[in-house]
C-alpha cells in the first residue's frame, strides 16, 4: 500500500537467456539436445581440457543475427568474442566465451501488446551470443552432481533497457519475446526444458516532497516461467518499498546492487550475493577465436529470410479475414500454424471456417499432444477440402469435427473418408421429409410452440425440432434442407 504523499514508479529491465535451436553446440560438434543421460554430449572442448580450440557454429551466429534484425537492432560490421572469467562447478574451464563491448546486435526495440489494447515500446540495449554453462544436479542428498550436457550450448542473451514499469508489462514483454524467437525458428523457447530463462532487474523511483529516491537495483536470477517472472517483480516492488519506508538509507547510492533468487514455494525472493560488476569478471578478448565480420550482403540475405512477424500478421488477420483479436492472436503463436491458414485461404477456403476448425478440434488435439496446431497432422489441402465441404453443406459441423480427428490420426482424403464413414450429408428429399414428419408427429407440443406468437418460445421449440430431426438422421441430414422442410411442415 503506497502512502498518499509518495509517488512510486517501478523501473524494470529484463535479461532473457535463449538457448538456440542448433543441432550442435556453440564451439564444438557435440549434440545440442535436452533430456539425454548426464554427461553423454561432451567432448574435450566443452569440458575444458587443456590445449583444445573452439570453432564457431555459423548457424548459431546467423540465428542470433536474425533475432537482432527482427528486433530492429543494428548488426555491426565488426564484433568479437571475450572471456568472462568466474569459477563455478558447472563451468569447467573457469571462463565463459561471451561478448562484452562489441556484441552482435545493438540498439533495437520491440513493440509489445498489452492487455488493455495499448502498445508498449521496449528498447533493446544488446543481444549478444555466448555459450551456456552446465547444470548442477541436487537429486542426491549426499552430494551435488554436475551435468555438462548443456555446457557450450549456444545462448543468446537479450538485454532490454529499463523501460517496463509493472509486473504485467514484464510478463507481456517476455511472452512477446518467446513468440518472436519461436516464430523465427531460433529457439523452441520451452521453459520446462531450460530453453528460456528470465532475469529481471528491478528498483523503485520514489518521489516524496519533490525529492526522488532510488532503491537498490535487484537482479532476480534464473526464472523459468512467466508466473515466476511476474511474481518476483511484484514481490520486489512491495519489498523494496517496505524496506525504504523502514530505512531512508535503503538507496542505490548507499546500498548498491544485489542478486536475489526466487523461492517458488514461499513466493518470495531471497538474498544471494552482492551483484558483480564488469571488472569482477576480468573480461579480455578471446585469443582463440577470430572476430565476426559482417558485410552488407550477409546481413541483407538474413533480413530477407525474416517472414512476416507476429504483430503484423495478427493485424492482417483481423483486417483481411475479419478475425477477432483472440482468434488472430491464437493463430499467430507460431508461423507454421498461420501458414496453414493462409495456404487454405489462398486455395479458396473461407478464412472464418478454417479458423473455427483450427481453433476447435485443431487446438484440442494440439493441447492433448503438447504440440502446435500446425503439428497435429492436417495439411493445407485437407483443411481446404474440409472447409469447402462444410460450407457447401456436404457435411455438418459435427461431421467436420469427426473428420478432422480422423485426418489428424490417419491422414487421407476428407471426401473419401466422409464417404467411408457415412458422414456425407443426406440431401434426398424423401428421406429428409420422413425424418421431419416423425419429429413433428412425436412432439406435438413443440410443434404448437413453434407456431406461437411468443418469439422466444417459437425459437426454442424450432431449435428443439431441428435437433430431433438431426438425431433421427444420426447427424447425416443437411441442416439447411431440414430447416426449409421443417418451416414448410409447420407453415412458418
Amino acid at each position: 500500500m503506497v502512502e498518499s504523499h509518495d509517488i512510486v514508479k517501478p523501473i524494470i529491465g529484463l535479461e532473457i537467456h535463449v538457448e538456440l535451436a542448433t543441432a550442435t553446440k556453440m564451439f564444438c560438434r557435440c549434440r545440442n539436445h535436452f533430456g539425454d543421460p548426464p554427461n553423454t554430449n561432451v567432448c574435450p572442448v566443452c569440458i575444458g581440457m587443456p590445449g583444445v580450440l573452439p570453432v564457431m557454429n555459423r548457424v548459431a551466429v546467423e540465428l542470433s543475427m536474425k533475432v537482432g534484425l527482427a528486433l530492429n537492432c543494428t548488426v555491426p560490421d565488426f564484433t568479437k568474442w571475450d572471456r568472462k572469467s568466474y569459477y563455478y562447478p558447472d563451468l569447467p574451464k573457469n571462463y565463459q566465451i561471451s561478448q562484452y563491448d562489441l556484441p552482435l546486435n545493438v540498439d533495437g526495440h520491440i513493440e509489445v501488446p498489452l492487455a488493455d489494447g495499448s502498445i508498449k515500446k521496449v528498447r533493446i540495449l544488446r543481444a549478444h551470443l555466448e555459450e551456456d554453462a552446465g547444470k548442477n544436479v541436487h537429486d542426491n542428498p549426499a552430494h551435488t552432481g554436475v551435468d555438462l550436457n548443456r555446457a557450450g550450448v549456444p545462448l543468446l542473451e537479450i538485454v532490454s533497457q529499463p523501460d517496463m514499469n509493472s509486473p504485467e508489462e514484464a510478463g507481456a514483454y517476455g511472452r512477446a519475446m518467446q513468440r518472436l524467437v519461436r516464430w523465427l525458428g531460433a529457439s523452441e523457447a520451452n521453459m520446462q526444458m531450460g530453453h528460456m530463462r528470465f532475469e529481471p532487474n528491478i528498483n523503485l523511483h520514489i518521489t516524496r516532497g519533490g525529492v526522488t529516491y532510488k532503491t537498490p537495483i535487484v537482479e532476480v536470477k534464473n526464472l523459468n516461467s512467466f508466473r515466476s517472472l511476474e511474481g518476483a517483480v511484484a514481490y520486489e516492488i512491495n519489498r523494496q518499498y517496505s524496506e525504504w519506508l523502514g530505512n531512508p538509507d535503503y538507496t542505490l547510492d548507499k546500498c548498491g546492487k544485489q542478486n536475489r533468487g526466487w523461492d517458488d514455494v514461499r513466493l518470495q525472493t531471497v538474498f544471494q550475493r552482492e551483484k558483480e560488476e564488469a571488472h569482477d569478471y576480468r573480461y579480455f578478448p578471446e585469443p582463440d577465436l577470430v572476430p565476426v565480420l559482417v558485410d552488407a550482403e550477409w546481413r541483407e540475405r538474413l533480413r530477407g529470410q525474416i517472414v512476416e512477424l507476429p504483430l503484423a500478421r495478427r493485424a492482417r488477420y483481423m483486417g483481411e479475414y475479419g478475425l477477432t483479436f483472440k482468434e488472430a492472436d491464437a493463430l499467430t503463436q507460431d508461423a507454421p500454424t498461420g501458414d496453414l491458414l493462409d495456404a487454405a485461404v489462398a486455395a479458396g477456403a473461407d478464412a472464418k471456417r478454417c479458423t473455427n476448425l483450427l481453433l476447435g478440434r485443431g487446438a484440442a488435439i494440439a493441447n492433448e499432444r503438447g504440440c502446435s496446431i500446425a503439428e497435429v497432422g492436417l495439411s493445407a489441402g485437407q483443411l481446404t477440402d474440409l472447409a469447402k465441404m462444410t460450407d457447401a453443406g456436404e457435411i455438418n459441423a459435427t461431421a467436420a469435427a469427426k473428420l478432422f480427428d480422423k485426418l489428424a490420426a490417419e491422414g487421407g482424403s476428407p471426401r473419401e473418408l466422409a464417404q467411408a464413414e457415412g458422414l456425407l450429408a443426406v440431401r434426398d428429399e424423401s428421406a429428409l421429409a420422413a425424418w421431419v414428419e416423425e419429429a413433428v408427429s412425436a412432439n406435438a407440443q413443440a410443434a404448437d410452440d413453434a407456431r406461437s406468437e411468443d418469439p422466444k418460445k417459437r425459437k426454442k421449440a424450432f431449435g428443439f425440432l431441428m435437433g430431433q430431426v438431426m438425431q433421427r438422421s444420426k447427424g447425416a441430414a443437411a441442416p439447411a434442407a431440414v430447416q426449409k422442410l421443417l418451416q414448410e411442415k409447420l407453415g412458418l
